[in-house]
C-alpha cells in the first residue's frame, strides 16, 4: 500500500506513472500500425 501511496502522492511517482502511461501508448500504437502494414499488399511500402 505504501508503494502505491508513493506512486501517486509524490513527484517522482508521478513521472513514473507517466513513463509507464507513455510506454504502453507507444507499444500499442506501433504494434497496430504494424499489424496494419503486415496486412497490405507487398509493393504499397511507407507509413501512409
Amino acid at each position: 500500500m505504501e508503494a502505491l501511496k508513493l506512486l501517486f502522492t509524490t513527484d517522482v511517482g508521478l513521472l513514473s506513472l507517466g513513463v509507464i502511461v507513455v510506454t504502453i501508448v507507444i507499444g500499442w500504437y506501433l504494434g497496430r500500425h504494424i499489424k496494419k502494414l503486415m496486412n497490405e499488399k507487398p509493393g504499397t511500402e511507407g507509413w501512409k
